[in-house]
């Protein structure tokens, strides 16, 4: 793999980290705000949200710059934003700051996956897309935990400046190995790229996507809560158990990749199924203490081997769409997918049937996926069948 994949993977790691640490500073940033654990969840909502609207509009607006160009604005507005939330003064104030901080991430991950995919031979373009979303992994790994240690220690703030710091390396990688490149060739007519993508087999490849990982983050996103009183971990706990789960992350999307790679629609309905039944049997592994650690990296390995399968299936329904756009509107797809998750996630611990209940719940949107898939599946076939006909 080239070395300026490995700049991605830098940026990639920045941005995995300022949308996950999050999960970790739950109770501490409702501590200092004197909001609910649940109403700060919504800040992973509020920045998914973000992520869907600046997705597509950031995409279009930009459609005729060089990519590197692109990707270096985009950074930008990260280090800007995570600024922000390290000195954000009332909730109100830091979900302003966490919205603008997402409009870079799809766009971003949507560029960057074109230029990954650029930068290698075709039989091995999901495997460079699992490459530059390894940078989220390793987020997980080391990011994530070292972040929650900061903020437990200094206050979340510190972790936000922290994040800051992450975003001005990753720019400086960026800048330094990403070759400039040349604009891209399908800017011209975005009207064309949008209709394209309006196609069934599309919309219902983005609705797979969302629904796929609404179900990872109706957990994730209430993991800390759910390992402390549950499981009966204790709070310092937290970081060293979020190590399994970015190792879970690094192993599924590493093999997703490569199922991808094989057969990419075989690999869509296999990861969706896993990530299901992985969802199911975790509310009642949660009681034990081990297991909950072993479904912690489950979840991980399962919700992260769905990425590339998904980004590369969605590319290849928009054939004949903007690549750029294709690809940044299946991002905005992930992270709908992660609002969607962490409002069902707070609804089921506020209405009932109550926080152990919540990955149980959750496994009902991969499994709903699964039969999105289908009817993707069956759309497209039979659109190509009609193209052959006439």
């Amino acid at each position: 793999m080239p070395l300026a994949l490995y700049a991605l993977t830098a940026g990639a790691f920045g941005i995995g980290v300022t949308e996950f640490v999050i999960m970790g500073l739950l109770l501490e940033v409702g501590a200092d705000f004197g909001v609910s654990i649940a109403t700060a969840g919504l800040l992973i909502s509020g920045y998914a949200l973000g992520v869907v609207a600046g997705a597509p509009v950031l995409t279009v607006l930009t459609s005729r710059w060089p990519r590197k160009t692109v990707l270096l604005a985009l950074m930008a507005v990260f280090i800007a934003g995570n600024a922000a939330c390290a000195l954000a003064p009332t909730y109100g104030f830091l979900m302003a700051a966490r919205v603008l901080t997402a409009l870079a991430h799809g766009t971003f991950f949507g560029v960057g996956s074109v230029v990954a995919t650029s930068l290698v031979p075709a039989d091995r373009k999901a495997s460079a897309i699992a490459v530059m979303f390894t940078g989220l992994t390793v987020a997980n790994i080391l990011g994530v935990p070292i972040g929650t240690w900061i903020g437990q220690q200094f206050g979340w703030r510190a972790t936000f400046s922290a994040v800051t710091l992450v975003g001005l390396v990753a720019f400086a990688v960026i800048a330094l190995f990403v070759p400039k490149g040349d604009r891209p060739d399908d800017a011209e007519d975005w009207r064309a790229d949008l209709a394209a993508i309006l196609r069934a087999p599309v919309l219902l490849g983005l609705v797979t996507t969302v629904l796929g990982y609404a179900g990872v983050f109706a957990v994730f996103t209430y993991i800390a809560p759910m390992l402390t009183r549950i499981s009966g971990f204790g709070e310092q706990a937290v970081s060293p158990i979020l190590l399994v789960f970015g190792g879970g992350l690094v192993v599924g999307n590493l093999v997703g990749g490569r199922l991808a790679d094989r057969g990419v629609l075989a690999a869509v309905f296999g990861t969706l199924i896993a990530l299901a039944v992985v969802l199911a049997a975790m509310t009642p592994a949660l009681g034990s203490p081990t297991a909950a650690v072993l479904f912690t990296g489950l979840l991980g390995a399962a919700g992260f081997a769905t990425v590339a399968p998904l980004q590369m299936w969605v590319l290849s329904k928009a054939e004949g769409a903007g690549q750029n756009l294709a690809s940044s509107l299946n991002i905005a797809a992930f992270n709908l997918g992660n609002a969607i998750g962490a409002w069902a996630g707070g609804l089921v611990i506020d209405h009932g049937p109550g926080l152990t209940f919540v990955p149980l719940v959750a496994s009902l949107f991969p499994a709903a996926a699964v039969v999105a898939a289908l009817f993707a599946a069956t759309t497209g076939h039979r659109s190509a069948q009609l193209c052959r006909s006439t």
